[in-house]
Formats: structure tokens, C-alpha cells, sequence
């Protein structure tokens, strides 16, 4: 995969749109010192190269009456790509799966969701069992002591 070129103006159009992605194309251009036209050809670059990958609406939780995050460990005993592609049907099913990732070392895969309370959390492990697994551990949010989704941008090479 070839890394974009960015120059200091697409970085602050980044440093932006990551705290504020509904700003105005005229709000970015301004504050960023360039021509409508200029920022918006930038951003549609952006776009292009997949260094801005999706443009969303960050919601919150327990507004939409999912106060609850839970990280669950997953251990497997099968390592076939036929048991991964089921694990992955089951997964992409389940709404309330916010985020999976293959991992290494003891654990197979860490699943981020959100659930309404324990119950369903027991709602959401017996959907699981869909996908043959070996050993499911979990662990809940107590507090949330961080959270962005904003990229830091000084590691960006030129």
C-alpha cells in the first residue's frame, strides 16, 4: 500500500475534520488559510487515497440505551478458514459487535460491543455459540478514563 504524500495543509484539514467532520467546507478553508475550491479538491483527494475513510456521526451510548461496553476474549481450538469465515457470519449479524480483531499471542480474537445492561450481555454470549467456540472471557467497562477516535498526524511522512 503506497502512503499518501500530506503537506501541513492537509494535515490541519485532518486535525479538522477529525475533531468536527460537519464543519463547513468554507469553515475548514478559512481556518486552514486556503480557497473553498483548493480545500474541497484536497479533501475529495483525501477521500480518494483512503487516508479520510468515512465521514460519521459519533453517538452517545447511553443516550441510545447501550451504556454498557464489554471487551470479550475468544479463544478457538480451530484454525480453519472454513470455522473464520462462520466466526465472521455470525459476527457481522450481531449489531451490537462494534469492532473484532484477529489477535496474536494467547488470545484468537478481541471483540468490542455494547449491550443495555447483563442480561443483555447473556443475550449477546448465546448468540455467540453460533460460532463453535473453544474458551469466551469478558470483561466490562467500569469507566471510561479515555476515548477518541481521532489519529494522532505527526507520525505522517512527507
Amino acid at each position: 500500500m503506497i502512503k499518501a504524500k500530506l503537506d501541513k495543509q492537509d494535515r490541519a484539514i485532518l486535525e479538522l475534520l477529525q475533531r468536527d467532520a460537519s464543519l463547513s467546507i468554507g469553515d475548514v478553508a478559512e481556518r486552514v488559510g486556503i480557497s473553498k475550491s483548493a480545500c474541497w479538491r484536497r479533501i475529495q483527494k483525501l477521500e480518494q487515497d483512503n487516508v479520510i475513510c468515512a465521514r460519521v456521526t459519533l453517538l452517545n451510548q447511553e443516550q441510545v440505551n447501550l451504556p454498557l461496553t464489554v471487551y470479550i476474549s475468544i479463544r478457538t481450538n480451530q484454525h480453519n478458514d472454513q470455522w473464520a469465515e462462520q466466526f465472521k457470519k455470525v459476527i457481522e449479524e450481531i449489531p451490537l459487535v462494534l469492532e473484532v480483531y484477529r489477535m496474536s499471542g494467547d488470545l484468537d480474537y478481541l471483540i468490542k460491543a455494547v449491550v443495555t445492561d447483563m442480561p443483555g450481555y447473556d443475550r449477546l454470549y448465546k448468540s455467540f455459540i453460533k460460532a463453535d467456540l473453544f474458551d469466551v472471557s469478558s470483561s466490562f467497562v467500569m469507566e471510561t478514563m479515555k476515548q477518541t477516535t481521532q489519529l494522532p498526524l505527526e507520525y505522517i511522512s512527507n
